[in-house]
């Protein structure tokens, strides 16, 4: 199974866009699955249903995170290359979706009751969503 696959199953399962995203690629990165799950549990539907920045951008960030950030503070060079490919990240799935933030990607403020029943209603959390997480995952795996 790819990871694009793993992430969407695991958003399937129930788990949110974040943990999706983060579980599915960080195992490679030292991160257990469930310790992947547990960080990011706080970060669905744009903050925990702020309608903020996607989940999926927030899991891809993470693991980006993992890979490249830096372990010792004096290490500017790492920072710096971490932000280059993080702000990548960001122009890429931005290009390809329209926007970053969750309320605009699904068109509804996620946070309120009315919202969410639209989403819901429009099936977005089966149509759109494991889309996002798929684009995310496929753009980290490009950068890497």
């Amino acid at each position: 199974m790819s990871k694009v696959e793993l992430a969407a199953a695991t958003f399937g399962e129930g788990f949110n866009c974040s943990q999706a995203v983060l579980s599915a690629l960080a195992p490679d990165l030292g991160l257990d699955r469930e310790t992947a799950l547990r960080v990011a549990g706080a970060f669905g539907a744009g903050i925990a249903r702020m309608g903020q920045t996607c989940g999926a951008v927030s899991g891809a960030l993470m693991v980006l995170g993992l890979k490249y950030s830096q372990t010792q503070a004096e290490d500017k060079p790492a920072k710096e290359r971490l932000y280059a490919i993080a702000r990548d990240f960001v122009a890429r799935f931005g290009a390809r979706n329209g926007s970053i933030l969750c309320r605009e990607l699904l068109g509804h403020n996620i946070g309120s009751p009315e919202g969410m029943q639209l989403i819901k209603e429009k099936g977005l959390f089966t149509s759109l969503c494991p889309k996002l997480v798929g684009d995310a995952v496929e753009i980290v795996e490009q950068l890497f």
